[in-house]
């Protein structure tokens, strides 16, 4: 397993009408909705685990701390940054930063947990 800290990745997403606050219910606004926003977080530390875990593992994500600073319109291009910053057995601390050019539009801390993918289903299906 090669998870440490300070390894990093971008993932991004040009935001469409989709993607807006009015669109997800989270408000009545035409910009990114903090639910996307958290979302595109969570794809950027999926995206950073990717390929890194044991065979048959994944993680899952059981803490999230948002702040939301910036408002990005539709047509903008967000990009999210994920740092891993803390490996602590099978706990993964990541800090997200999203951008929008140079401004920062959101600072997110993801926690997730390293669980075996199979084990995991089974219990929530039984």
């Amino acid at each position: 397993m090669d998870l440490r800290p300070g390894l990093a990745t971008r993932v991004q997403l040009t935001v469409t009408d989709a993607d807006t606050a009015q669109s997800l219910g989270s408000g009545d606004v035409p910009v990114l909705g903090t639910p996307r926003a958290l979302a595109l977080a969570e794809a950027a530390t999926v995206a950073l685990t990717a390929g890194r875990l044991p065979a048959g593992a994944t993680t899952v994500g059981v803490r999230v701390e948002l702040e939301h600073l910036a408002a990005t319109p539709v047509g903008g291009l967000v990009v999210a940054e994920a740092v891993i910053s803390e490996v602590d057995g099978r706990r993964l601390s990541f800090v997200v930063t999203l951008r929008q050019g140079e401004q920062v539009a959101a600072r997110i801390q993801v926690e997730r947990v390293i669980v075996d993918r199979e084990t995991f289903v089974a219990k929530a299906y039984s």
